[in-house]
């Protein structure tokens, strides 16, 4: 990569007032690459859901468990969100595969921790070392990361919590905002997945199939799809959103082109719970690694 594009790219994260990582790949070669800072260990937050949704597929390839198996699910016993089951009223059945299918599209909490205790974390560890994702942890779910911020913020329910998070006179170091503890990744292992998923390698043809669509259908557009507004180009993605920590990894593909693998992880210096600089700076420097991909230039 040029220092220039690099230099376009950081200087996208500090008008943003965030710092950031990117890495983007074309899935068509290993060697057309971009990179900064790309192999710095990050917060998943949400983007956990991605090799959870990958051990989940790869149990119903298994015959572990049925994918149109009814699950009843009550809304006030569920992890709570802004999106998702636990906003429900009543009681809902809905079978794994919409389950996953809504902890994907609307990032649905609920939904995940489900997905999560059916699944187990040590089938999402074999997942993650049967993709070679060497640095990527799941540590546990959303209801976990809850309960630790309760704790470290001395709060007495979630809400609370991410009140005192979001006081930007308080300067919280709370093990949610720090990989060292929270479930992680790199931006390049996060597209080494993306691409296993997009070749193919992990999954049946069928849940290949199901998981891109899912993708595809994410509800955001704020993010990565910002930096992309033209007709026809497709964009498929999980974000992940957590106090400071603003991410998103998706796959890019414009019209008969090779599809192109983008990871972007920030950390804002302001708490504010909306910051739609950093998400449009999301977009942007997405928009440039996608831009120097195409364009045949970049080689490493």
């Amino acid at each position: 990569m040029t220092t220039q594009v690099e230099k376009r790219i950081r200087d996208v994260f500090a008008d943003a007032g965030c710092t950031g990582w990117l890495h983007a790949r074309r899935l068509d070669s290993h060697s057309a690459q971009l990179s900064v800072d790309g192999d710095q260990l990050v917060v998943t937050a949400s983007v956990y859901k991605l090799p959870l949704m990958v051990a989940l597929c790869r149990c119903f390839d298994a015959g572990e468990i049925d994918p149109l198996e009814q699950v009843r699910v009550v809304p006030a016993q569920c992890t709570p969100g802004p999106t998702g089951i636990s906003i429900f009223r009543d009681p809902v059945t809905l079978s794994w595969r919409d389950l996953a299918t809504s902890m994907i599209v609307v990032s649905d909490n609920s939904a995940a921790d489900i997905v999560l205790g059916r699944v187990g974390l040590t089938r999402v560890d074999e997942t993650i070392a049967a993709l070679g994702l060497a640095r990527t942890r799941v540590v546990g779910g959303t209801a976990a990361v809850h309960a630790s911020l309760v704790r470290e913020t001395d709060s007495h329910t979630t809400a609370e919590a991410f009140a005192a998070l979001a006081d930007n006179d308080d300067a919280w170091t709370v093990s949610a905002y720090d990989p060292s503890y929270a479930s992680a990744t790199t931006p390049r292992e996060m597209n080494d997945l993306l691409g296993a998923i997009w070749s193919g390698a992990m999954l049946s043809a069928t849940q290949t199939a199901y998981v891109k669509d899912v993708l595809g259908k994410q509800l955001w557009q704020h993010r990565i799809r910002s930096g992309f507004p033209h007709g026809g180009v497709e964009v498929a993605g999980k974000t992940g959103t957590i106090g400071i920590i603003r991410n998103e990894v998706a796959v890019v593909t414009f019209p008969g082109e090779s599809p192109v693998a983008v990871a972007v992880f920030t950390r804002a210096a302001r708490a504010d719970p909306s910051l739609p600089a950093v998400d449009a700076a999301i977009g942007e420097v997405a928009r440039i690694a996608v831009s120097e991909l195409r364009s045949g230039t970049v080689d490493t």
